[in-house]
């Protein structure tokens, strides 16, 4: 079949892969336009223009795809190059790009998303994250085709993926892109033939409507967020370091050897104890015991300004000795 591709991130890269190795034609690649990174700040390509570029594929990066819109010229090239390619169907995935109508409408089989959820719960940006940090016990992958609303198009397939109790969302993100890549290739293989059986999914591929109940959206994850507030129960902030690990991260400022001490916190576990919300309670002396809203979270890792992330034990091994 003949494939646009749009997406971004690695998440989005293990589907292209996916589709490339199934014998598609991918006959244009769409992502976002390379970014400044690391501590050089130099442009840097996104993961899917890196291997489309590895595996000879054509590349796109408009700023936006809309015709009317600040970089109209981007958006009008793109769609003479889509005209052009005539592809059958678009496969999104992460792409960061809000797809308008004309792209919508472009290939014959329309545009099909890989959406990191059991839709219709957390619909948006951030659903791993969400997941994870809502203490859901499940999440999934929903092949969805594309319609103009933000993630309430038609269902062509989903499979559930268990939320186990120690997932960061790097592991989680890596299981579910590899689900998805492996969803996307059934769906394609039988869009353009419906009496083909697919897997968990009756006789045929049946494309059905969301339900109209439990209904949530995972809003994008936002920096201020990272800050730990102690007023919280430690159940819950335990579920956001994990959430937010790799990015952004959780960070708070601890009193550690009468001085304040600003800490990234990367891992911890709910214990049963009381305070002051916020205060460092009685521990052992490689230990550090904070107490929230409800009980209290046992710092496991940590890092400081400008180092590595370390166990607790070995970054209070590390400092120099009081007075």
């Amino acid at each position: 079949m003949k494939v646009a591709f749009a997406g971004t991130p690695a998440f989005a890269a293990v589907a292209l892969q996916a589709l490339h190795d199934a014998g598609h034609e991918v006959v244009l690649v769409l992502t976002q336009p390379d970014r400044p990174a690391g501590r050089g700040l130099k442009l840097q390509a996104s993961p899917v223009k890196q291997l489309a570029l590895t595996l000879g594929l054509p590349v796109a990066q408009p700023r936006s795809l809309r015709l009317d819109g600040k970089f109209a010229d981007d958006a009008a090239a793109v769609r003479q190059r889509l005209l052009a390619a005539a592809p059958q169907v678009m496969v999104v995935a992460a792409y960061g790009l809000i797809l308008p109508t004309w792209a919508l409408a472009l290939p014959a089989l329309g545009c099909i998303n890989i959406h990191g959820s059991l839709l219709p719960r957390w619909r948006g940006a951030a659903p791993i994250h969400r997941a994870i940090e809502a203490g859901d016990t499940h999440t999934g992958i929903t092949i969805m085709q594309m319609d103009a609303g933000l993630d309430t198009g038609d269902m062509w397939l989903a499979a559930s993926e268990p939320i186990w109790p120690d997932d960061t969302t790097g592991g989680l993100h890596d299981r579910l892109a590899a689900l998805g890549a492996r969803l996307v290739v059934q769906v394609l293989a039988r869009l353009g033939d419906t009496r083909a059986p697919l897997p968990d999914a009756g006789p045929g591929l049946h494309r059905r409507a969301q339900p109209g109940q439990g209904v949530t959206y995972a809003h994008k994850v936002e920096k201020a967020e990272a800050v730990l507030d102690w007023q919280q129960p430690a159940a819950q902030l335990e579920r956001r370091l994990r959430a937010f690990d790799p990015f952004p991260g959780c960070h708070a400022q601890l009193e550690v050897q009468g001085t304040q001490q600003e800490l990234k916190v990367w891992r911890g576990r709910c214990v049963a104890a009381q305070g002051r919300p916020g205060e460092r309670l009685p521990s052992g002396p490689e230990q550090l015991l904070i107490a929230c809203g409800q009980d209290a979270l046992e710092l496991l890792e940590v890092q400081a300004p400008g180092a590595r992330r370390l166990s607790v034990a070995d970054y209070l091994r590390r400092l120099p000795a009081p007075g």
